[in-house]
C-alpha cells in the first residue's frame, strides 16, 4: 500500500488573520519577549517534513533575512514569473511551476511524502485545491488591520478536526487541525 502524502502548514498569524502586515513586514512576530528562545514546536514539526514548498514572495522574504539559509530540507519555490533562482540559492532551492495537484504528485514520486506549505498566498492556493491535510496555526495577539491574509475565498467549505491547543509565554496560542476527508 502506497503511503499517503501529507501537506502541512505551520504558520503564525495575527488575531485578525494576517501573516504579514500592510507593508509585507513581519516585525510583529517578535512583539512578545521570548527570553528562553522557545521554538513553539517548530523543531518537532520540521523533523517530520521531507521538503518545503513556498511561494516566490516567501522565498524572496527568506532570502532577505540577515541569517544563514534556515532550511535543512529541500525547498521548492513555486513561480511562473521567475525563470531561475539567483546563483547563491541554486544549491538551496529549486524552482517549480505548474498545476498544484500535478506538482504534489511529482514531488510524491520523488519520495517527498510530507510537505511543508509556506506563504500566505501559496497556502490560499493549496486550500482552494483542497490540498492541505494539517494546519498548525500560531496566533499572535495583535490586530494588524490589513496585510496578507492567511485565508481567502474557497470554492466550498473545508471541515477540519481540532487536535490540540497550546499556550506559549502566556499570550501566544497555537492550535493544530487536520482536514476531515
Amino acid at each position: 500500500m502506497e503511503a499517503a502524502m501529507t501537506n502541512s502548514v505551520f504558520m503564525a498569524r495575527s488575531l485578525d488573520g494576517y501573516v504579514a502586515d500592510k507593508d509585507g513586514g513581519l516585525d510583529w512576530l517578535n512583539m512578545i519577549a521570548n527570553p528562553d528562545r522557545l521554538d513553539f514546536g517548530w523543531n518537532d514539526f520540521i523533523s517530520r517534513i521531507d521538503a518545503v514548498v513556498m511561494g516566490r514572495k516567501t522565498f524572496d522574504r527568506v532570502c532577505s533575512f540577515d541569517c544563514p539559509w534556515p532550511y535543512s530540507k529541500p525547498v521548492f519555490v513555486l513561480s511562473r514569473s521567475l525563470k531561475e533562482l539567483p546563483d547563491e540559492y541554486r544549491d538551496k532551492a529549486e524552482r517549480i511551476s505548474g498545476e498544484l495537484k500535478d506538482l504534489c504528485e511529482i514531488l510524491h514520486k520523488k519520495g517527498y511524502e510530507n510537505l511543508y506549505i509556506d506563504g500566505g498566498i501559496t497556502v490560499q492556493h493549496f486550500l482552494k485545491e483542497d490540498l492541505i491535510d494539517e494546519m498548525v496555526l500560531t496566533t499572535i495577539p495583535v490586530l494588524l488591520g490589513g496585510g496578507i491574509p492567511l485565508f481567502g475565498e474557497l470554492p466550498e467549505k473545508l471541515e477540519l478536526t481540532h487536535l490540540e491547543t497550546s499556550v506559549f509565554l502566556g499570550e501566544i496560542v497555537q492550535s493544530r487541525y487536520i482536514r476531515k476527508k
